[in-house]
């Protein structure tokens, strides 16, 4: 239980029980001067040492295992004032050169004048025995160096800056940092990761700036652009940049032109026409088509040979039939440098790229196999039986500088490459792609267009399919194996616009329970996941039921739904707070982006299986293998019974259970209905209206994406196009 009113307390900190040095955050014993005994303080204490006193606002909490603590907000390092204080401060580890002996001689020497001495008059310290010039040009460095820093955290203090941020703009601008934030501190915004554009803003409001201040202005225009990438925007027309900036900022639109002129000339913003991009976001649209334009006309490696007959020798070999459209598709990945093929569920695309890789075996050449995320390269690779990586594995991302390794002054090996789950890929990952591939290369992309697009900026796979320079299979037949299927028909329906068709046959494999409250949802998808379902099915809730929310926030939304179900399926599970995050022993919980030292990927999900609270470490098991955490990455993890559709792409789960009601109702769009059931592989259980069904599958026209890709690929010079 958490108490919302504020608290001071005065004290000297006694010991450390846990310090991060990279982000200040500790766990202490201090002794408040109010209290008899000592208490726990928890909060980012940087620069703070056994011996000091501090002046911490902050609210009593109480841990579930460690019982009654004091959360700090803010804090004031008082200097000590007694010669003991003094003592016990200077020996703490502040300074280099100072042990507990050489403070207890000093203390002696000065007693309570010590730090009015190493402030104004350190030189004094040569009037001890056995300190050398040396070494008091040592102590009087680092003294100087942590008065500034606490000069320094004091100043950020004073501007209402929690000591998290202050932290961080310490490290980053260390000795500058007053100069820097008195002059810009929107810089923040752009140089600390972390701290976004609203959080600077505060900052330059509590420092005197101006609502119609240049710099606000300046750093405003930029981070309404960005936050239009997040919603996955390439570009802003100018009237809209204006519009979405005025409203923002709560300015007048007066002097914006001039912002964006300004920002032009100084290359901070690229604009073409009405257009303005952020110059990474042009520079990888522009690139993509380039890159395309070099690989289409570059020369083919593979030899030329009867693909017809080869065709045949796969169809005998594995007693099938193909389509003409499938074999169509096959013999144009084999004749074109690049290649798109798209389809619906149960319209043959993984028969299709089998063949293509048996194909390519047998003439000798290299196949590559890859997909946007940890899970799509799983499935990808359990559906063909080959090796299947996530994309930055194959370009060797690196995380702590966060490029590729692989790129044009270091391409990737010749082969054919086949990227499935193509709608996922963003402008940035397919220029990273594209960039990497050797000219004489092939590319295969495979993908839905249906579904739901990337969510990083840009829709790469829908422009690539209206560039006709481009080879591209559009699969619509249902093969018979899948016409069976309620999932496989209704899917195909939600994207002719078709109101789904809802049997409840004991048989089938897609469900609708009728209800509208909100309340009632929650409590027929707890039965569901804890009882129906895995009665009926033999399912492990665990393991093959997936719930699948359109939103985070609300009654049905994965946070409730979370908390929910893990009361339902885990609550007898050890409880555990970790960095103020709460969980249970046992409970499902989902990687949130991609750790490549740990091998683990946004999407995946597994099951929190040990807390060593003694060593600060957690341990998921991912099926395959358990991963260690340190506890600062559990920020890296949430709960995962219940996750968004959008979270969802690219992933395939036994089961499914949707809540789908008009409490939805701004998320409510046809390929947001249709992602979420081909995420099935055996069941889907719909629960909520057949009002919002049918909004959903009427609502054809999800939010319109800025980009010029498809211009700019529609101008490509394509040899023989």
């Amino acid at each position: 239980m958490v108490w919302s009113l504020m608290e001071e307390l005065r004290g000297s900190i006694l010991r450390f029980i846990y310090q991060n040095k990279e982000n200040g955050y500790a766990v202490a014993r201090y002794k408040p001067d109010s209290h008899l005994s000592d208490i726990i303080i928890v909060g980012n204490l940087f620069h703070v040492y056994p011996g000091d006193t501090l002046v911490a606002t902050g609210v009593w909490i109480n841990h579930p295992t460690f019982g009654e603590q004091f959360k700090v907000s803010t804090y004031q390092i008082i200097p000590p004032q007694t010669t003991e204080g003094i003592k016990k401060y200077l020996a703490s580890g502040l300074l280099k050169g100072i042990g507990p002996k050489t403070a207890e001689r000093i203390v002696a020497r000065f007693g309570e004048e010590t730090l009015d001495i190493l402030d104004n008059d350190p030189e004094r310290l040569l009037e001890i025995k056995l300190l050398t010039k040396k070494k008091v040009a040592g102590i009087r460095k680092y003294w100087e160096s942590q008065r500034a820093i606490k000069d320094i955290m004091l100043f950020l203090q004073t501007y209402n800056v929690s000591t998290a941020y202050a932290t961080r703009i310490y490290r980053q601008y260390k000795s500058n940092t007053v100069e820097i934030l008195r002059q810009n501190p929107f810089r923040l915004a752009e140089d600390i990761f972390g701290i976004g554009f609203k959080t600077a803003d505060r900052i330059a409001g509590s420092l005197g700036f101006s609502r119609d201040a240049p710099a606000r202005l300046l750093a405003g225009v930029r981070y309404v652009l960005n936050r239009a990438a997040d919603q996955g925007n390439v570009y802003l027309p100018e009237d809209i940049l204006i519009e979405n900036t005025v409203a923002t900022l709560e300015v007048e639109p007066t002097g914006l032109e001039d912002i964006l002129r300004q920002l032009v000339t100084e290359k901070k913003l690229i604009r073409e026409e009405d257009r303005y991009y952020l110059p990474y976001f042009h520079n990888w649209e522009v690139g993509i088509a380039g890159e395309v334009e070099r690989l289409l006309n570059g020369s083919a490696s593979l030899k030329l040979v009867d693909i017809d007959h080869f065709i045949r020798k796969i169809e005998q070999e594995h007693k099938i039939n193909f389509a003409e459209a499938q074999k169509t598709a096959i013999s144009r990945a084999l004749k074109e440098k690049m290649m798109i093929l798209t389809g619906g569920p149960g319209t043959g695309k993984t028969t299709i790229v089998r063949a293509i890789i048996d194909l390519i075996d047998q003439l000798g050449g290299v196949v590559k196999l890859a997909a946007p995320t940890g899970r799509a390269a799983r499935k990808l690779a359990e559906t063909t039986g080959q090796e299947a990586i996530t994309i930055h594995r194959l370009l060797k991302f690196e995380p702590g500088s966060g490029r590729f390794q692989h790129d044009r002054s270091y391409p990737l090996e010749n082969g054919v490459y086949i990227i499935d789950e193509a709608s996922m890929i963003d402008t940035f990952l397919m220029f990273s792609l594209m960039s990497a591939l050797p000219t004489l290369s092939y590319l295969i992309l495979v993908g839905d267009e249906d579904q739901l697009p990337a969510v990083g900026a840009g829709n790469v796979l829908g422009d690539m399919l209206k560039c006709e320079l481009i080879s591209q299979t559009r699969l619509t037949k249902i093969f018979r194996q899948a016409e069976t299927s309620l999932i496989v028909t209704n899917a195909h329906k939600i994207n002719q616009g078709k109101m789904i068709t809802l049997k409840n046959d004991k048989d089938g494999d897609l469900f609708f329970i009728d209800e509208d409250s909100p309340p009632q949802i929650t409590a027929q998808i707890v039965n569901l996941v804890k009882s129906r379902l895995p009665k009926t099915y033999q399912l492990n809730p665990f393991v093959d039921i997936q719930v699948l929310s359109p939103s985070y926030r609300g009654e049905t939304g994965v946070e409730n739904l979370n908390n929910r179900l893990q009361s339902a399926l885990n609550s007898g599970g050890r409880e555990y707070e970790i960095l103020f995050k709460k969980f249970h022993l046992g409970d499902k919980v989902m990687q949130t982006k991609n750790n490549y030292d740990k091998e683990v990927y946004n999407g995946d999900i597994g099951i929190l299986k040990a807390v060593d609270p003694e060593r600060k470490r957690f341990y998921v098991d991912y099926i395959d293998r358990v991963v260690e955490y340190e506890y600062p990455e559990v920020a890296e993890i949430v709960l995962a019974y219940a996750i968004t559709i959008h979270k969802s792409q690219g992933s395939e789960y036994p089961a499914i259970v949707i809540p789908f009601s008009t409490q939805h109702f701004i998320m409510l769009q046809r390929n947001l209905l249709y992602t979420a059931i081909t995420r099935a592989s055996r069941l889907v259980v719909i629960v909520g209206s057949k009002k919002a069904l049918a909004i959903a599958i009427k609502n054809d026209k999800p939010t319109r994406r800025f980009t010029t890709l498809t211009k700019r690929l529609n101008a490509m010079k394509v040899l023989d196009a």
